[in-house]
């Protein structure tokens, strides 16, 4: 590891990193704004699901509609039950982390009796902010 005496981050870094960022958010806030404008523009023009394309001033602005189709669970799953077509549906077993905490703390399992089936994920974050003197 590093001690503190060696300096490859500067302080210099860190302002820029945090001028950055903040650039980063104005931007995606007046991108997101634009976005809605171009839905708008789009929703007025063709309709609300509809793809588009517009060239002004030597830029195409194009607006493509995507798809998505999955089976809603419950109404689906009873309709196959209704036609027996059991083998159609996918049985999952999974822990219940709500329940097996609830036992825990009940004390009907123990941690020793659940060693080795904790998976334990590790997400770095940065973070830079000013520090305002009071």
């Amino acid at each position: 590891m590093f001690s503190n005496n060696d300096s490859f981050i500067t302080g210099e870094m860190l302002v820029r990193y945090y001028e950055l960022n903040k650039q980063k958010k104005e931007l995606e806030l007046e991108m997101n704004q634009l976005k809605d404008m171009f839905q708008t523009y789009f929703n007025n023009l063709v309709g609300s699901n509809h793809k588009g394309e517009i060239t002004i001033s030597g830029y195409k602005l194009q607006r493509q509609i995507r798809k998505t189709e999955k089976y809603n669970e419950d109404e689906t799953i009873r309709r196959l039950e209704e036609l027996q077509l059991n083998e159609l549906i996918q049985v999952v077993k999974k822990p219940d982390d709500g329940k097996i905490k609830a036992a825990l703390n009940l004390g009907l399992l123990q941690p020793n009796h659940l060693e080795g089936c904790v998976v334990t994920n590790y997400t770095p974050a940065i973070s830079v902010k000013p520090i305002t003197p009071r």
